[in-house]
């Protein structure tokens, strides 16, 4: 007979990891991996993991702090959520905006951050679960 510790979970609610998706002057903010190496010259947009007892927004806040050094204004939802590690995770992407127009983002733990137009956004190398967002992310750009 089984019990309890015999089976693992399979309805545990996947970890969420989310994302910033900075505007100001009509560009958005992207930054490029360091690493790891299989990964490093990607772009992705600022973010990470929600802490245990952390909200959505309060995670994109402090990550945009941690990464960047900027202080952000969180606003909407940008597109559906994506699916990362067969469900396990799920990335979730928030527009922002930086509280200090004049403050200047800071490549903290990336190789680069760079300020795209709208025409920009397809052409850069995206890490995957941020590629499938690059519609929404030039729908918040005019065109």
């Amino acid at each position: 007979m089984s019990g309890p510790a015999d089976h693992q979970q399979t309805d545990a609610a996947p970890v969420i990891v989310v994302g910033a998706a900075i505007v100001q002057d009509a560009r958005l903010l992207a930054q490029q991996r360091a690493f790891p190496e299989q990964l490093a010259g990607r772009w992705e947009l600022p973010g990470g993991r929600v802490e245990p007892g952390e909200s959505d927004l309060d995670a994109v806040v402090r990550e945009c702090e941690e990464e960047l050094g900027v202080r952000v204004v969180v606003h909407d939802q940008v597109g559906p959520d994506v699916p990362l590690r067969h469900g396990r995770m799920v990335l979730r992407i928030y527009a922002a905006s930086l509280t200090d127009s004049e403050t200047v983002p800071v490549a903290r733990e990336h190789r680069a951050v760079r300020w795209v137009e709208a025409t920009e956004i397809p052409e850069l190398d995206w890490l995957d679960a941020d590629l499938a967002l690059v519609p929404h992310l030039c729908g918040l750009l005019p065109a």
